[in-house]
């Protein structure tokens, strides 16, 4: 699972690249990998690093794994691809969008194989740092990238991390309730009673304006400079204009105020 360390004590005597009577070059890779993409992110990890830590060549990683993002998948273990799952839900466009992400989500968690590895990862992220870590690398750098290039243009860009992490807290909340915690009567609830009370909500994170308090508190930090400026207008127009000496100039018969 993800809080693995290493696969010890394994040896392999055939296969490309294997290094004869020393630990599984391919675990001492991902052995490697969680280790540098714990420390250091996903962005700012790099092949060569994960390389060196694991004393191989480069090239020896890329043998194993295609790229980087092939190797995280890997050092997390999931039972899917986050990249076809979400082009999937977008497929059909906003319509019903909502109501898909749900139900492929209570899919995959009620698969027979899926189902038990993410209760794994769940419980691993919820108890363990190494594990909690790469789980948020995973929703940054996999979920939410992802949910950003669907939503370019529908939605201002700066709210949408913070729109997938609802998105997040209220799909994962989910699982902790329904598969780890057995939370009844949601435990054995009928996936579309599940679909129908939760989309919305999804939705609404989704596509809808949050009404995002910060937002607000901008508005109310530009108040008393504008407040400011308005008194300083206002009182500029009240003031009566002075003629020579200080003199108090009087409006012309029949002006009127404007």
């Amino acid at each position: 699972m993800v809080i693995a360390l290493a696969e010890t004590g394994r040896t392999r005597r055939s296969g490309a690249g294997r290094r004869p009577g020393k630990q599984d070059t391919r675990g001492a890779i991902l052995t490697a990998a969680r280790k540098v993409f714990a420390e250091h992110g996903f962005e700012k990890a790099s092949i060569r690093m994960i390389a060196a830590k694991a004393e191989v060549d480069p090239a020896l990683v890329l043998h194993y794994f295609n790229s980087k993002e092939e190797l995280f998948l890997a050092v997390v273990e999931l039972p899917f691809d986050p990249d076809k799952m979400i082009a999937k839900v977008y497929a059909q466009g906003e319509a019903g969008l909502a109501e898909r992400l749900v139900r492929l989500f209570l899919c995959i968690w009620d698969g027979p194989t899926s189902g038990p590895v993410l209760m794994g990862v769940l419980r691993s992220a919820a108890s363990n740092r190494v594990a909690a870590r790469l789980m948020r690398e995973l929703f940054a750098t996999q979920i939410v990238r992802r949910v950003r290039e669907h939503l370019s243009g529908q939605i201002p860009p700066e709210e949408i991390p913070l729109r997938a992490s609802f998105v997040g807290s209220q799909l994962f909340g989910l699982a902790l309730s329904r598969y780890i915690m057995k939370i009844e009567p949601l435990a054995s609830a009928d996936p579309e009673t599940i679909v129908a009370a939760i989309a919305p909500n999804i939705h609404r994170y989704l596509f809808e304006p949050l009404g995002l308090p910060g937002r607000q508190r901008l508005v109310n930090q530009e108040l008393p400079g504008r407040q400011q400026r308005l008194g300083n207008q206002r009182s500029a127009e009240l003031a009566e204009p002075l003629g020579p000496a200080g003199q108090t100039v009087q409006p012309e018969q029949g002006q009127e105020e404007k």
